[in-house]
């Protein structure tokens, strides 16, 4: 393996955490099958706001609350992993939340559409850090480490506005690292168990794709399920994908069973509201056309944005025949009364475009990722929806919740403990505009310490540094002395 895949900043201080036994085995969480999968790490460098290393941890730590840790079994392994279902970043605007979340989606589009997506002229998409000449033109690097049915997995990439600079994937099938690939800009090896998949792919890779997307664009059983981890998971959850997200819900709704559980979760979270009514419209053709115009604008844009949700999904444009009108039934003063889409809240949109990729990743298991976490919710529906990847009972195959917010109640110490001390992050804007990331856990914190009071007086860093005169004279009426001697 090459020195820059060999790089880490994990300091000393993880590692001692991470090796501490968590907790006896009592903990009454259930211990992982052997088709477990998890993501337990992401590091990456030169991208979006991060030039230098920046490293995400979802190890349980022995600062852990035991009833949310998952003990996943690994092959090899005697002792299970200690993995947590949820982690939250906080800090101030513009330092670096958001964008670590894209960096993950970032890289998440890179292997998906790498291959399948231009040709060799065509290049790589990617968001190197932009405010340093010199690394504007330098590799950016993505890594990950994961559980992937049952066995660890290592897998990084090193990319540049043209090529694949190097690509190695890792796995410990009996407890110890086994060659998957490992490719430079001169050649391509394989494992002994993969040698026979991984020939068949050299001659339809380029210089521009990664192996492992042209392994996913040929289904290859070997290292195709790799591949299948990157579709699934890491989807990013923003403003920009609310629509679409609503629309996915409410198709959802034609299943009896994922209908009773969004009703439930809609009437569970006070918003009046007691049915959805599905009605399929077809519009005539004048209508019809409009909307295919409209569709084919949303499709070219769609391929010029690496970080929308939607931005692998197909368009037929000739299948726009009929749309879905979505519709609320609210418990009204003399009965039942159906409402518009267009009459309802954007908490209720927001809301109703959470639900139907929360019970997906639930269902399934994954990592979902999620912007702005709160930004249209009351802070005690935050707190259920972080509850429901934190209890075992909701989500028995650990499945993750990765996402940023300013809402402090998150961080309140309560009876409920919304996050444990090594499931919070912050980030912090240097003034040379470089994002850094860190844990809670670097800090020395009680149990019963009030995270909120002490974020907010800027012990743990990552808070906006705001100037109020400032504020003032940028609005305030210019004075009558001025104005007479302008005059």
């Amino acid at each position: 393996m090459r020195d820059w895949q060999l790089e880490r900043k994990k300091l000393q201080f993880v590692k001692d955490l991470c090796k501490n036994p968590l907790v006896t085995d009592d903990l009454g969480t259930p211990e992982g099958s052997g088709g477990s999968t998890a993501l337990l790490s992401f590091i990456a460098q030169n991208v979006r706001s991060y030039r230098d290393e920046v490293v995400f941890l979802l190890e349980a730590t022995r600062l852990a609350n035991r009833e949310v840790v998952h003990r996943l079994a690994i092959a090899g392994i005697k002792d299970p992993v200690k993995v947590l279902p949820a982690a939250g970043i906080f800090g101030a605007n513009a330092s670096g939340k958001s964008q670590l979340l894209h960096a993950m989606s970032d890289m998440r589009s890179i292997v998906i559409n790498s291959f399948r997506r231009g040709d060799r002229t065509s290049g790589i998409r990617r968001r190197p850090f932009l405010l340093d000449e010199k690394t504007r033109h330098q590799p950016s690097r993505f890594e990950i480490d994961l559980i992937l049915d049952g066995v660890r997995w290592q897998y990084g990439f090193e990319v540049d506005d043209e090529r694949a600079l190097g690509e190695y994937a890792y796995h410990y099938p009996n407890g110890r690292q086994a060659l998957v690939f490992d490719r430079d800009l001169y050649e391509v090896r394989f494992g002994t168990s993969f040698r026979t998949a991984g020939r068949a792919l050299i001659p339809l890779l380029r210089d521009n794709a990664l192996l492992l997307s042209v392994a996913g664009a040929v289904d290859t059983k070997d290292i195709g399920p790799l591949y299948e981890w990157f579709l699934k998971n890491m989807r990013l959850i923003d403003l920009r994908s609310r629509e679409s997200r609503v629309s996915f819900t409410a198709n959802l709704v034609n299943s009896a069973e994922m209908r009773h559980r969004i009703l439930k979760l809609l009437r569970a979270a006070d918003l009046g509201i007691v049915d959805i009514k599905i009605e399929e419209i077809s519009p005539d053709p004048e209508t019809q056309d409009r909307i295919r115009r409209i569709f084919a604008i949303i499709k070219e844009e769609l391929k010029d944005n690496l970080e929308s949700e939607d931005s692998e999904k197909e368009i037929d444009l000739e299948q726009i025949t009929s749309t879905d009108l979505v519709n609320f039934v609210h418990e009204g003063v003399d009965g039942n009364v159906e409402l518009d889409f267009e009459d309802e809240s954007a908490g209720t949109m927001a809301w109703l475009g959470m639900i139907g990729p929360v019970l997906e990743v639930l269902e399934d298991g994954g990592a979902l990722l999620v912007d702005e976490l709160g930004a249209s919710f009351h802070p005690y529906l935050v707190e259920r929806l972080i509850e429901l990847f934190q209890n075992i009972r909701t989500n028995p195959r650990c499945a993750q919740l990765i996402f940023n917010s300013h809402d402090m109640t998150i961080l309140r110490r309560t009876n409920r403990h919304p996050l444990g001390r090594d499931q919070i992050w912050f980030t912090e804007k240097e003034r040379n505009g470089l994002s850094t990331l860190y844990p809670l856990f670097e800090f020395k914190t009680r149990i019963d310490e009030s995270i909120d009071l002490r974020y907010l007086e800027g012990r743990f860093g990552g808070v906006a540094h705001l100037i109020p005169g400032e504020f003032i004279e940028a609005v305030e009426p210019v004075s009558s002395s001025v104005v007479h001697e302008t005059i």
